[in-house]
């Protein structure tokens, strides 16, 4: 084995002369290792090797890049669907009859008041009545009523309050730039949507499971 010497012209240790040659090819061959190394280090591939993960592990070689982890968009799910009682603030369960008619009970088992909540897009759901397999839906001038067909007056806006509870707004219409709220008042009625306001205690909503 020969232990390097500071020169260059004359490489030798313990009698092992190495010539000027072989000193230099040996200089070019650690110039280019630097390269290589430094081409790695930096994240690069060096040239000759695919960017496909089972070469890059084959030749042995941390190319950086490859291995990173993109980040994933985690899409809303929809068609999500709960069993839920909508408990009001108010102390009033919303229920749909078979009439189609939108009102609030105290029955805290009554059969009209158990809902379907399902996810159609991002923060807007669609409400049905189990029972009697109808909509909640809103008009125009911010009446509840229950359709049977689904359609875009049917679809409501989902947002946690500050309190904890759920408001529900219409998507499709406003009154005078403002949202409409499914809203029960203190009798258990339903209030005109342009009526109600998002703090008021009559639009909150506890979706509550089943018993």
């Amino acid at each position: 084995m020969c232990r390097w010497t500071p020169s260059v012209a004359h490489l030798s240790s313990a009698g092992c002369p190495l010539p000027l040659s072989s000193a230099a090819s040996l200089c070019l061959a650690c110039f280019t290792l630097l390269l290589v190394t430094a081409g790695t280090a930096t994240g690069a591939c060096p040239p000759g090797v695919g960017h496909e993960p089972l070469q890059v592990l084959a030749s042995g070689i941390n190319c950086s890049w490859t291995l990173e982890r993109h980040t994933r968009s985690y899409n809303h799910l929809e068609g999500d669907v709960r069993l839920r009682r909508l408990y009001s603030a108010n102390k009033f369960f919303l229920c749909i009859d078979k009439t189609g008619k939108v009102d609030g009970t105290r029955r805290k088992n009554f059969a009209d008041s158990l809902m379907e909540i399902r996810s159609v897009s991002v923060g807007v759901v669609a409400i049905k009545s189990v029972s009697t397999g109808l909509y909640l839906a809103m008009s125009k001038k911010g009446t509840l009523f229950g359709s049977v067909k689904y359609n875009p007056s049917c679809k409501f806006k989902e947002r946690i309050e500050e309190n904890g509870y759920n408001t529900y707004a219409s998507l499709r219409w406003k009154h005078g730039g403002r949202q409409m709220f499914v809203s029960l008042n203190g009798r258990g009625k339903p209030r005109r949507g342009h009526k109600a306001r998002r703090r008021h205690p009559s639009t909150h909503f506890l979706p509550m499971l089943p018993s």
